[in-house]
């Protein structure tokens, strides 16, 4: 039993370095630049690198909160004395009970004037708890409504930027894109009402488990799915990338951040089949790694439980429900 618990919060550290190893890896200007060109329209068409110049200082990942109430912070300008808001900008080892989104960033327009705020999240699975859209929905409202006394004051609601939150779903049974947008229905009449419909927008990205083909419908997918992979090679992906997309692997940051990913994917199948077979001693490897995975899940459930994390957070995590959840915090 000691063994299983050990092996158990090993993976999970493990498994936690490499879920922040892959924000960091995405969460590389030339990365996003090369998503943002091929899912939205303002950068369709433009070269990668131009676009990776037009992201505003350094992404945030895993340091703004979704809550809110949360987002924004508020300080006063020490020469001027007026008041100043800004994003709440906080480490996630602060306070492990709260969700922070994955990715956040500023990216200037093509008249390098406009901005607009870009959000990126990356799902290992579809959740079975709630609908992912149904979230995707929450963060897109969340990007728009924490403006307010940060991009605009007052009413002056013509300042308000258009955002993108934009969710690369893995291990899904097809590979897919879809944006999602408001639209307008004229049920009586054709009254042209002054807005502007396109500042909310989600972007699914759904990969499949396989890595597609070299096609230019998969240009994204491809490489996306080479970042996650879980199978490939640090070499393998840092060939692809260079090869088909032309991103600079050596660039600080890129080859790191691809070795590091790679070897704690190892580390945790490692430390999952370790953890299988010390259980399996007294029942039998098949029965001892179900055995194992159940307790090591209560053990992980309980120290999650403790340390502060929400109810969401663990069920995404362990993929439990709420009431198996509950059922073992007691």
């Amino acid at each position: 039993m000691d063994n299983e618990i050990v092996y158990s919060s090993k993976a999970t550290d493990q498994k936690a370095q490499y879920d922040a190893s892959a924000k960091r890896l995405l969460g590389q200007k030339i990365i996003l630049a090369h998503i943002l060109i091929r899912v939205v329209e303002e950068f369709k068409g433009m070269d990668a690198d131009t676009v990776a110049s037009l992201i505003e200082g350094e992404p945030y990942i895993s340091q703004i909160p979704v809550e809110p109430g949360l987002m924004n912070k508020e300080a006063v300008d020490a020469r001027t004395g007026e008041r100043i808001v800004g994003l709440n900008t906080e480490s996630s080892e602060i306070d492990e009970g709260k969700v922070y989104f994955d990715i956040i960033f500023y990216v200037r327009m093509r008249d390098g004037l406009a901005k607009m705020i870009i959000n990126l999240e990356a799902q290992k699975d579809e959740p079975t708890k709630y609908f992912i859209l149904n979230r995707a929905i929450f963060y897109a409202a969340r990007l728009v409504s924490s403006q307010k006394d940060r991009e605009f004051t007052g009413s002056d609601y013509n300042e308000i930027k258009q955002v993108y939150s934009i969710w690369i779903c893995m291990n899904m049974k097809e590979n897919s894109l879809s944006h999602i947008h408001m639209v307008k229905d004229d049920l009586l009449g054709d009254q042209d009402w002054k807005g502007n419909l396109e500042i909310p927008n989600i972007v699914m990205i759904g990969l499949a488990k396989e890595i597609p083909p070299k096609e230019e419908r998969y240009e994204l997918h491809r490489l996306l799915g080479a970042l996650l992979s879980q199978t490939m090679t640090a070499e393998q992906k840092l060939k692809l990338m260079k090869q088909e997309y032309d991103i600079p692997v050596e660039r600080r940051g890129i080859r790191d951040g691809v070795k590091i990913m790679c070897n704690l994917s190892e580390g945790v199948e490692e430390m999952g089949y370790a953890k299988g077979e010390a259980a399996g001693k007294t029942v039998g490897r098949a029965e001892g790694e179900i055995i194992g995975e159940a307790r090591g899940k209560s053990e992980i459930i309980l120290k999650m439980h403790k340390k502060g994390y929400s109810l969401e957070q663990i069920m995404d995590v362990t993929d439990m429900s709420e009431a198996e959840i509950k059922a073992i915090i007691g």
